[in-house]
């Protein structure tokens, strides 16, 4: 199965094409935004350095949150865009998921979502512990502490909880790993956006979009 897998919800803008889950060409850049106008670029350019047709491809999988609102809306228009054209299957990615991938022992995924919050997930060996959920820092602390273990905190809010959690490693990765896309993908869940709260922009007289 030939896959191509896109994560545009947090600081990077990342494009995978794999093979039976093997990857054969990937491209990620730094960017908090811009991935509108890079990913279509970035994908050709996997696309071409993998030797893969578009018309050769079996799977397109994109990363559907939490994180960046609008970077979560490019990313899958595009997947979804693309698979309606070539009559294949479009799966969901979860990032704190794919954060997580690969990290054996408790591993605490997690991304700064402003105004002392977090979006976070813990899993244990790769299976999930608890839901994904958006919380006060404190609260994620809690529910960590008095573990006694180590716990491996990963995602670009690492640091929030570094000095907070004794047996925390802490491991900051701005994105998800391309193989960890690709893994993801191969679930085919449905590509649902996963908002874990509101959107900060408001509309004129202060109502919040989604409202």
């Amino acid at each position: 199965m030939i896959t191509l897998a896109v994560d545009t919800c947090l600081g990077a803008c990342t494009a995978v094409v794999g093979r039976d889950g093997a990857v054969l060409a990937s491209l990620s850049e730094t960017m908090m935004r811009g991935h509108q106008e890079r990913l279509a670029p970035m994908v050709e350019q996997v696309m071409q350095a993998a030797g893969v047709a578009f018309a050769d491809l079996d799977l397109i999988g994109a990363t559907v949150g939490p994180g960046s609102f609008t970077g979560l809306r490019v990313g899958l228009a595009f997947a979804r865009s693309m698979a309606l054209a070539l009559d294949i299957p479009c799966a969901g990615i979860g990032v704190l998921e794919a954060l997580a991938t690969g990290r054996e022992g408790l591993v605490l995924a997690i991304i700064d979502a402003r105004r002392d919050q977090a979006y976070w997930q813990a899993f244990e060996n790769g299976s999930a512990v608890c839901p994904p959920a958006a919380s006060k820092v404190a609260d994620v602390v809690d529910f960590f502490s008095g573990r006694g273990r180590e716990i491996i905190a990963v995602g670009p809010g690492a640091a929030m909880v570094e000095g907070c959690l004794p047996n925390a490693r802490i491991a900051p990765v701005e994105a998800p790993a391309p193989e960890a896309l690709l893994a993801l993908a191969a679930r085919r869940d449905p590509g649902t956006p996963l908002y874990l709260r509101t959107p900060d922009a408001k509309l004129p007289g202060g109502k919040v979009l989604g409202e």
